[in-house]
C-alpha cells in the first residue's frame, strides 16, 4: 500500500500572513534601512541609499563576522527543473522592474540556496557549532521531511528581497520544522524563507502595484515538492552567502557527517 501523501502546514499554522509586506495604493515599495544595510551594498554597492555600516550594527558594506546556521537545502536542480519555477521566472523576467532585480546576484548564490532554520549557531572565524549526541538522535528520529515550496513572497522586513515560502510537512500536527527549531533549542517562527532574488532599488507606485498583484496570484501556487534527507550547517559572512559554504551536512537519518 501507498504511503499517505504529506499533510502541509496551513497558513493559519504559520506567520507568512502577518509578516508579508503591506502595499499601499498609490504609493511605490523603498528598501528598507535593515536591507540597505545587510544586502544593497553586495547588489548594487554605489546606490546613494546604502549604508555603509551603523554603530553597534555588525555589518560592513553587507559583509559581517562568520556566522554558521542551520538550513534547510533546496537543490538549484529540483527548483530549475520545475515547470512552476520557471513560470515564476518568466513573469519575474517580464515584469515593469525586471531591470531592478540583481539577476547576477541570483545566478552566483544559485548552489547556496536554502530556509535558515536556526541561524548564528556559532560566530567566529574558526567557530563550528557542537550538536549533542541527544540533538543527533532526535533529528535523525524524525527522518526525511517533505517541504513544499510556494511563492512569491515579501516580507515586512528586509525591503527588497524576494522569496519563495516553504510549508512544512504537518505530522500529527505538529510542523516538523518548527519541531527541529524545537529540537535544537530555538523557539518555533513559523516563518521559513528561500531567498530567491533581490532589488537594485525602489519601486514605484506602478511597479510595486505589479509586484503586489503577482503575489496574491502566485500566493496559492506550488514551485515545488521537495524530500529532505539532510540539513545543512551553512557559513557566511554575508546575509545573501555569496561568500559562504557548506560547513557540514546534517543527516536526518543519522550521525552529523563532516564535508
Amino acid at each position: 500500500m501507498a504511503d499517505a501523501a504529506p499533510v502541509f502546514c496551513p497558513d493559519g499554522a504559520l506567520a507568512y500572513d502577518r509578516s508579508r509586506t503591506v502595499f499601499v495604493p498609490g504609493r511605490g515599495l523603498a528598501l528598507d534601512e535593515s536591507y540597505r544595510l545587510a544586502h544593497l551594498p553586495l547588489v548594487a554597492p554605489d546606490h546613494p541609499g546604502v549604508i555603509p555600516t551603523r554603530e553597534n550594527r555588525y555589518y560592513t558594506r553587507g559583509r559581517h563576522p562568520r556566522v554558521v546556521s542551520l538550513v534547510l537545502p533546496v537543490p538549484q536542480a529540483h527548483l530549475a527543473a520545475a515547470p512552476a519555477h520557471a513560470a515564476l521566472e518568466r513573469d519575474l523576467r517580464a515584469a515593469p522592474f525586471a531591470h531592478k532585480i540583481a539577476w547576477e546576484v541570483a545566478a552566483r548564490r544559485a548552489d547556496r540556496l536554502h530556509a535558515t532554520l536556526c541561524g548564528s549557531l556559532a560566530v567566529g572565524p574558526e567557530a563550528v557549532p557542537v550538536l549533542t549526541p541527544a540533538q543527533q538522535a532526535a533529528l535523525a528520529a524524525l527522518g526525511p521531511v517533505t517541504v513544499e515550496l510556494r511563492g512569491l513572497f515579501s516580507g515586512n522586513i528586509n525591503l527588497g528581497r524576494l522569496y519563495l515560502r516553504v510549508y512544512p510537512e504537518c505530522r500529527d500536527g505538529i510542523d516538523v520544522l518548527a519541531e527541529i527549531q524545537r529540537i535544537m533549542g530555538r523557539p518555533a517562527s513559523g516563518l521559513y524563507l528561500v531567498g530567491l532574488h533581490a532589488l537594485t532599488d525602489d519601486l514605484d507606485p506602478a511597479e510595486a502595484a505589479f509586484l503586489a498583484e503577482m503575489i496574491d496570484r502566485w500566493w496559492d501556487r506550488p514551485v515545488l515538492r521537495l524530500t529532505v534527507d539532510a540539513l545543512w550547517l551553512l557559513w557566511a559572512t554575508d546575509d545573501q552567502v555569496l561568500d559562504g559554504g557548506v560547513l557540514a551536512q546534517v543527516p536526518l537519518t543519522g550521525p552529523t557527517s563532516r564535508d
